[in-house]
């Protein structure tokens, strides 16, 4: 339908060849432009995954996880042939032409959503601001449910390097989640115990491209990240992702071959706050090109989300009531699109 043209987004690297300026949809209102952001107080909390056993190195987790919400993981036995790899990988998708990536679009039949695949989130209403990049999102786990028609054959590689860094990557939610749940003094394995071999694991392959008027657009909308916890990996050392804390939003730096690790939304819930899930944000910039990859560890869909019934007493009672995950996410999806 003619008046329902509104729905279909437009694809922002073929938009930012043909444009001087980004269109009315992308352009932040006058509130939500981009104020002077102070640099992370002190440096991202570095931890080292090979030490995390050590009381040291564990206080500091736990001292990231209560303030940010995100830190950067060293050690964490993923080569830095295969992190090139993957990121060389997900860079020459993207500069494919249009219609070998379309071949995976997120539209089927041209109009009908879905999650995964490429191109861009959802629209939901006329009045939406959009985000200045594209993506590939992909279920990469469990193995039965992963769906090789919205998976790129172009290049070659890029199958088998994205299934080698998700199976690598594994280890480092075990070795976290271990110690977080040591933390709260809980059983090792109790955040471990929340995934079923229904738990969704995710991949998201952002692709951010220069705008001409960077300070009035975002790369990436303000949001919290569903799940219990995801991993980032960039491109380069362009400044982009910002985290908020008390009213403020921080830049964050980032490094190509260094892991970012940040809390969802479901481990907050699970921690009953003591760990918090980070808003962030992406911004643009107008002279280089970004790409980062995004790993989102979810849980099964009939899993309910509660506090952990060691950590509620008298003086600390549930701060969150009980939900379903898929209940949990069509409300995140629908708040979500609308960047609320």
């Amino acid at each position: 339908m003619a008046d329902e043209q509104w729905r279909v987004p437009m694809v922002v690297q073929e938009l930012a060849a043909s444009v001087k300026e980004p269109p009315s949809q992308y352009v932040l209102g006058e509130q939500n432009r981009l104020l002077v952001v102070d640099q992370m107080a002190e440096s991202v909390p570095i931890i080292d995954l090979s030490r995390l056993a050590a009381a040291d190195e564990a206080d500091k987790l736990r001292a990231a996880l209560q303030s940010w919400g995100l830190f950067q993981v060293t050690n964490h036995g993923i080569e830095s042939s295969l992190m090139d790899d993957v990121i060389t990988a997900a860079k020459a998708f993207f500069h494919q032409p249009l219609e070998e990536k379309q071949k995976c679009s997120n539209l089927l039949d041209g109009k009908h959503f879905q999650v995964e695949g490429y191109g861009n989130d959802q629209i939901k209403t006329q009045h939406q601001t959009r985000d200045w990049s594209d993506r590939l999102h992909l279920k990469v786990g469990p193995e039965d449910e992963i769906n090789l028609a919205n998976w790129p054959k172009h290049p070659e590689s890029f199958r088998d390097v994205l299934q080698e860094y998700t199976a690598k990557s594994k280890r480092i939610k075990h070795i976290i989640l271990g110690t977080m749940a040591r933390l709260l003094e809980l059983e090792e394995d109790y955040f471990l115990n929340q995934f079923s071999d229904k738990a969704p694991t995710t991949v998201r392959i952002n692709h951010y491209v220069p705008c001409p008027t960077p300070d009035i657009v975002l790369g990436f909308k303000a949001h919290s990240d569903d799940g219990v916890l995801a991993t980032l990996l960039v491109d380069n050392d362009v400044p982009a992702l910002q985290v908020l804390r008390d009213g403020v939003w921080y830049g964050v730096p980032t490094n190509p071959r260094s892991l970012l690790v940040n809390m969802g939304d479901f481990m907050e819930v699970m921690s009953n706050g003591i760990f918090k899930s980070p808003v962030h944000r992406v911004v643009a910039n107008a002279e280089t090109e970004r790409t980062s990859i995004a790993m989102f560890y979810g849980l099964d869909p009939e899993k309910v989300i509660e506090p952990a019934a060691d950590l509620l007493h008298q003086k600390q009672p549930a701060r969150y009531k009980k939900v379903k995950t898929k209940d949990y996410m069509a409300g995140f999806y629908e708040h979500f699109a609308r960047g609320t």
